[in-house]
């Protein structure tokens, strides 16, 4: 290893450790103890900066680089790091990581925990788009980092812990979903995904079969109702049958029309069978529903 190498220590570096005392406010208190953070820095153009943790940490780091270049080792995993990647090492795994000897990253970075740290982690690990974790550069979420640092860098108020840690949330998790913020998905299947969508939408007032859709957007029923319920977490016929139900709601809500009327707006002719498929999604009669408006 190289005798130079150092852990932090960086011309115009941040580093916030917070106190024990303030991680344990956040750790048990009901707002934060899902997610909280306790270090949090950056290390501009970190020349010879190397981390190895034999045991791991006790918490999940984020690391997210805007300039340079460097790697992570984890599991044995080499992982290379350019400008506008991030990575996740998980809690108590031995891993490695440096800066490059030629052209040093300059990161943000996270160590955090919590309740819910370990499902997002897994979220993390678990999405395999192309290119995921390529994050475009974005000035706001710069600027969303600063001012979670410069809140925990003034004073350890109770409010301000928690709205420091809220938005630490906010910040990971923009990196985290970025494939649903940026809308990165496959274009031929969201837009066949987004037509029938319209489609079903539009025509509320009709019933049609998965065939009949099917036949409609020229595929076999099969793959329409893998793609479709891959896409938007549900079968076609029950995405179907929740906006009707979704659209009887607003017209329970904001009309004066009967439910016989409602359940023939949504293509019902049969109200007692409207009321039952009601019932399903919303856990009471459409009756019920109603009377419980005026409460």
């Amino acid at each position: 290893m190289n005798d130079t190498y150092i852990k932090e220590g960086f011309l115009g570096q941040r580093m916030n450790a917070l106190p024990k005392s303030v991680v344990n406010i956040a750790k048990t208190n009901q707002i934060t103890k899902n997610f909280y953070i306790s270090d949090l820095g950056y290390y501009p153009m970190a020349n010879n900066h190397h981390r190895l943790r034999k045991k791991g940490a006790k918490q999940f780091i984020f690391i997210y680089c805007t300039k340079g270049k460097g790697e992570i080792i984890l599991n044995g995993s080499r992982t290379l790091i350019s400008p506008n990647q991030f990575f996740i090492i998980p809690k108590d795994v031995k891993h490695e990581y440096s800066a490059d000897e030629s052209n040093p990253w300059s990161i943000y970075w996270i160590h955090f925990n919590g309740v819910m740290a370990l499902e997002l982690y897994k979220r993390y690990a678990s999405t395999n788009t192309k290119n995921y974790r390529n994050i475009p550069f974005s000035i706001k979420k710069i600027e969303l980092f600063d001012k979670i640092f410069n809140l925990l860098n003034m004073n350890y108020l109770e409010n301000q812990i928690e709205y420091a840690n809220l938005l630490s949330l906010n910040f990971i998790n923009s990196f985290i979903y970025n494939d649903i913020e940026s809308g990165k998905t496959s274009p031929n299947h969201d837009t066949l995904i987004h037509l029938i969508k319209n489609f079903l939408i539009n025509n509320l007032d009709n019933n049609y079969t998965l065939d009949e859709i099917a036949s409609k957007f020229n595929y076999s029923k099969s793959y329409l109702h893998t793609k479709f319920k891959n896409k938007t977490g549900y079968p076609v016929m029950v995405f179907f049958k929740l906006k009707k139900i979704q659209k009887a709601c607003e017209y329970l809500n904001y009309t004066d029309l009967s439910i016989k009327e409602i359940s023939f707006m949504i293509g019902y002719e049969d109200p007692l069978y409207f009321s039952r498929i009601f019932k399903n999604y919303m856990g009471m009669s459409p009756r019920i529903y109603k009377q419980n408006l005026r409460k």
